[in-house]
């Protein structure tokens, strides 16, 4: 499994697609601040416009685009000419999988998708402190991104429609979205951030690789400076600049997060959890995993479990 898989599957993500904008120009669609942990995203599958997020304005947009706000930034999508705009009205006629939204603009049409990536930890979560303000994948005339194309496509056509077994289609193939996205991310921007900089750094993947699949065992900067190849001093020097933080408070990140994973499921007790991720130690367990995610153990167990019929 790479290192990417890996990373991805410590950080579980909930996946939703809920809106299906038809516009005509001129048009606006205004995105309101999201909570701590809650990441909206669009994917455009025709047209295009404009985009003001932060201290960005008119960042162009255009077909076969993903844009993703890891941190629920307030953003606005438009045409430039907002003060002409019709209204933006919901279509409610009969049955569908997802709501539309129609502004009967005279002009250029543009169609968007719209939905949210859920991060259980909220804003203590690993992969969203390594994620900037604005993931931008532009998809168009990259042969190499046909996946993420493929993705878009067949949610424009499953969202048309009610078809039979559309819900579960829709919800599969909004799942596989965070994966392929930041692949393609990855191989797209010219600089990362995090954790997301040492899955670009050939130079420390065995150390990583190590990590994300035994986090339970006590690492030694030693140990991992030799599968690197490199000295101790090295090793940390290169580690510290690449990712912004120490090897350590990687492993810890990397247990905490297989610790979140286990309490999720619900299975096993706290004290098992905590010796398979490495702690001999309950209490120990309990103080990083509450400075971790800003609740114990237990109260973490109690918010991801499923509920009850």
């Amino acid at each position: 499994m790479g290192a990417l898989s890996r990373l991805l599957s410590l950080y579980p993500v909930d996946t939703a697609l809920d809106i299906r904008c038809h516009f005509g120009a001129p048009w606006v669609l205004d995105h309101p601040a999201e909570p701590a942990g809650v990441a909206p995203y669009h994917l455009v599958v025709s047209g295009g416009g404009w985009l003001d997020v932060g201290g960005q304005r008119g960042i162009a947009v255009q077909a076969g685009d993903i844009l993703l706000f890891p941190h629920g930034t307030p953003h606005r999508l438009h045409t430039g000419d907002a003060s002409a705009r019709p209204p933006m009205q919901r279509v409610a006629e009969g049955e569908q999988l997802v709501r539309v939204f129609e502004n009967g603009g005279p002009g250029a049409a543009t169609d968007i998708l719209c939905g949210r990536l859920e991060f259980g930890a909220g804003p203590h979560h690993p992969l969203l402190a390594a994620l900037p303000e604005l993931v931008h994948v532009r998809t168009a005339g990259r042969d190499d991104f046909a996946g993420l194309q493929g993705l878009m496509a067949m949610l424009r056509v499953e969202t048309a429609a009610v078809r039979p077994g559309g819900r579960a289609v829709v919800s599969q193939l909004a799942s596989a979205l965070f994966a392929l996205l930041m692949r393609a991310w990855l191989e797209q921007a010219s600089a990362m951030p995090g954790l997301f900089a040492l899955l670009a750094e050939p130079r420390l993947q065995a150390a990583l690789q190590a990590m994300l699949a035994e986090p339970e065992r006590p690492w030694t900067l030693e140990e991992l400076a030799g599968l690197c190849h490199m000295s101790r001093a090295t090793f940390a020097r290169v580690f510290g600049k690449v990712a912004g933080d120490t090897p350590a408070a990687v492993l810890t990140h990397t247990r905490m997060a297989k610790a979140a994973s286990l309490l999720a499921q619900g299975r096993l007790p706290v004290g098992q959890i905590a010796e398979q991720v490495g702690y001999q130690s309950e209490a120990a367990f309990n103080r990083v995993f509450k400075r971790s995610y800003g609740i114990g153990p237990g109260a973490y167990r109690r918010g991801a479990a499923p509920a009850q019929p």
